[in-house]
């Protein structure tokens, strides 16, 4: 069974930079493509990023484009996520996912792709 844990989070002013982690577990973390997603308060659970099982391939929201980077490294199954310049609208729980299909990343914004959740990680952003 898989595991993700993400941390990272916590309390910043706007302008500001936060890294978050995710650590998989009890899986072929190399084989699958891993995602970020956010759910604000009183908001549905949206997209931020997504990398490819190699990390050739990144894809970003609109709303963190040139802000926020992902990265990973599969020697220490960890997916990580920068993000820079924050702003008060990127107040969230940021929840790291797997995807269900390994060596596949079509349909990267659909939460309904991704099979295994972290438990999530608070980013609280003052302005």
């Amino acid at each position: 069974q898989v595991q993700l844990v993400e941390s990272g989070g916590g309390l910043v002013q706007a302008g500001g930079s936060l890294r978050l982690s995710c650590v998989s577990s009890g899986g072929t973390f190399s084989s699958y493509a891993m995602g970020w997603f956010r759910q604000a308060p009183g908001k549905e659970r949206e997209f931020v990023t997504v990398i490819s099982w190699r990390g050739r391939s990144v894809y970003y929201a609109d709303s963190v484009q040139g802000r926020f980077t992902v990265s990973r490294d599969n020697a220490r199954n960890t997916v990580y996520l920068q993000m820079n310049s924050l702003k008060p609208e990127d107040t969230a729980i940021y929840y790291c996912a797997q995807r269900e299909t390994p060596y596949e990343i079509s349909n990267y914004q659909n939460s309904l792709e991704y099979k295994y959740w972290g438990q999530g990680t608070q980013v609280t952003v003052s302005s």
